[in-house]
């Protein structure tokens, strides 16, 4: 059976980013899922002088071990002033001085969400124009807007948003 890493891509422990890819990954038949925390990475903040005088951190060789024992991903990306949060590019920075390929050619669904009407958008199209140049075989995308008004209870509520999801999710679990 195939895994699938499940990650939210926030540091904050109520993330509803997690709460959202855990959901997605409820929906797979055909694998199963690794849920991992960014909290169970800390790195230092990334610079070259750093990686100079120290090298790169065990933990990012640790979550670049995790990236290739899978064989997919469902990343759910929190916003951050209109990009990824600090935590998870720290992450990406860190990973990619091990191997440019972070998400290793793996199939991935990307997903969003955020309190506001907008779902996260601009993450997500930042992460689905630059994503592919490290790896990702990015096979859909779909953002959640407001989400505290359209999940609730472990679920998506809206019934169109849902099954849009679980759709995409099938795709998405055909690939692997």
């Amino acid at each position: 059976m195939k895994k699938v890493m499940v990650l939210g891509g926030s540091n904050s422990k109520t993330s509803i980013n997690k709460k959202l890819a855990i959901y997605a990954a409820s929906h797979l038949k055909n694998a199963t899922i690794q849920i991992v925390d960014l909290n169970d990475f800390e790195l230092p903040l990334f610079g070259v002088d750093l990686e100079i005088s120290n090298g790169i951190p065990l933990e990012a060789y640790n979550f670049n071990e995790l990236l290739k024992e899978v064989d997919g991903f469902i990343i759910s990306l929190a916003e951050h002033n209109g990009s990824y949060t600090v935590a998870f590019k720290n992450l990406l920075d860190w990973v990619s001085r091990i191997n440019v390929k972070v998400w290793k050619d793996k199939p991935m669904l990307l997903l969003s969400t955020s309190p506001g009407s907008r779902g996260a958008q601009s993450v997500l199209n930042i992460a689905k124009a630059r994503f592919p140049f490290m790896g990702a075989k990015i096979i859909n995308t779909f953002s959640l807007p407001s989400f505290y008004d359209n999940f609730n209870n472990h679920k998506i509520t809206d019934e169109f948003l849902n099954d849009d999801l679980i759709e995409l999710v099938i795709q998405f679990d055909n690939t692997l």
